[in-house]
């Protein structure tokens, strides 16, 4: 054996994105304790730039020690019951991930479901709450990853309030990377995670409750069914005081990482951050419509970090994504269940959101596809991303 040494690769795909340089040197810092004074003095930083990022003043505010997907459970884990009701809308892999959740706690999962691809419809969610007077949570995917479609959060959570009804919102791909306001909004309960928007390495999962979700856990009739996500315990750790009792080793070089991307992200300015998302996505769509390519998600509906672009008649979708890895380390994404085989997904998210990987997407899939003898418009593309810059 010897040490791993991989090859450098622009990722624009689905996530991890790309790192930046500041954050990956964070994580070669001297290791120190997890309860030394000056960790604990870092610890109070992250929670405090997290509250800034999520746009909130929540006491409860802190990353998750494990990826997005724990940070989901970590919420629906915490506030789910056995015989709650839950309201769960569903227009991806995420939703149906959130069903999960559901019924492994216990809970009735109640769906509202919508076509991969659109945002969630308001108007169904509001029958069914009309028809489940009983729900207690409405949840939700914010940034839905797997079809590139954001749903209108501040709606749906002041629908989901005015039925007496907490929410979950999933904001793994969106934090950083597009509007999310979590006080102004009320949202109850959300998590994320730090490999997207944020340009962290993975394995840390951003959460917030507010009062309401703070009193729903406290006033379980049940004990929280996963020790290691057990709010109740975690905030011993992650709590405001500088005596901290220990819970579990949280992953030290990992939250240095995390501490500099946040400090990136101030050092941007939140609202600057989600423009120069959109403004980049803009250039990427100009050049990829220029080529002949088409977008899934309508367009008062896209994601700007994540964009699904269907896939020319008669191309081996694989084939493309293996040329691009293999002769411009250049790595995109595939399609995931309803959409895959169909779709291609270009993350532009963080450090990987940048005028240069445009130009190289724009480039390497022109070059792949001509060779391929696809149906596309040549050489036009970088000039509808040019004029989309300017």
């Amino acid at each position: 054996m010897k040490s791993f040494h991989p090859t450098v690769r622009t990722l624009m795909g689905p996530g991890p994105s790309d790192v930046y340089p500041r954050v990956l040197d964070a994580l070669a810092r001297p290791t120190i304790g997890h309860l030394d004074p000056q960790f604990i003095v870092m610890m109070n930083e992250v929670k405090e730039m997290l509250q800034y990022a999520f746009q909130t003043t929540n006491e409860l505010t802190f990353p998750v020690s494990a990826p997005g997907s724990a940070g989901m459970e970590c919420c629906f884990a915490n506030m789910v019951e056995p015989g709650d009701k839950i309201i769960v809308c569903s227009n991806g892999v995420f939703g149906i991930r959130m069903k999960e959740n559901v019924t492994r706690c216990g809970g009735i999962a109640v769906m509202v479901e919508d076509t991969w691809g659109e945002a969630v419809d308001i108007n169904k969610l509001e029958q069914a709450l009309k028809d489940n007077d009983d729900a207690v949570i409405v949840a939700f995917v914010h940034a839905e990853t797997s079809t590139g479609a954001i749903s209108d959060a501040k709606a749906l959570v002041a629908l989901a309030h005015e039925h007496d009804c907490l929410t979950i919102v999933d904001a793994v791909t969106s934090l950083g990377g597009s509007e999310l306001r979590v006080d102004d909004w009320n949202i109850d309960a959300i998590y994320s995670g730090t490999q997207k928007c944020l340009s962290c390495v993975p394995g840390l999962s951003p959460v917030s409750f507010n009062k309401a979700a703070q009193d729903k856990i406290s006033n379980r009739e049940s004990a929280v069914q996963s020790w290691f996500l057990d709010l109740n315990l975690v905030m011993g750790y992650w709590g405001q005081n500088t005596t901290r009792s220990y819970h579990h080793t949280a992953p030290v070089n990992s939250l240095y990482a995390l501490h500099e991307s946040l400090v990136l992200l101030q050092e941007e300015g939140l609202e600057n951050s989600w423009k120069r998302h959109d403004e980049n996505h803009q250039a990427l769509k100009a050049g990829l419509e220029a080529l002949g390519l088409s977008y899934v998600v309508h367009e008062d509906d896209r994601l700007p970090q994540l964009n699904t672009v269907t896939i020319p008649e008669g191309v081996d979708e694989a084939e493309v994504r293996k040329r691009l890895l293999n002769e411009f380390n250049l790595e995109i994404g595939a399609g995931l269940g309803a959409l895959a085989g169909k779709v291609w997904r270009i993350g532009l998210m963080g450090y990987a959101s940048r005028k240069e990987n445009v130009i190289l997407c724009l480039s390497a899939l022109e070059a792949v596809l001509g060779d391929m003898n696809a149906n596309i418009n040549k050489g036009v593309a970088l000039d509808a991303a040019m004029v989309a810059w300017s």
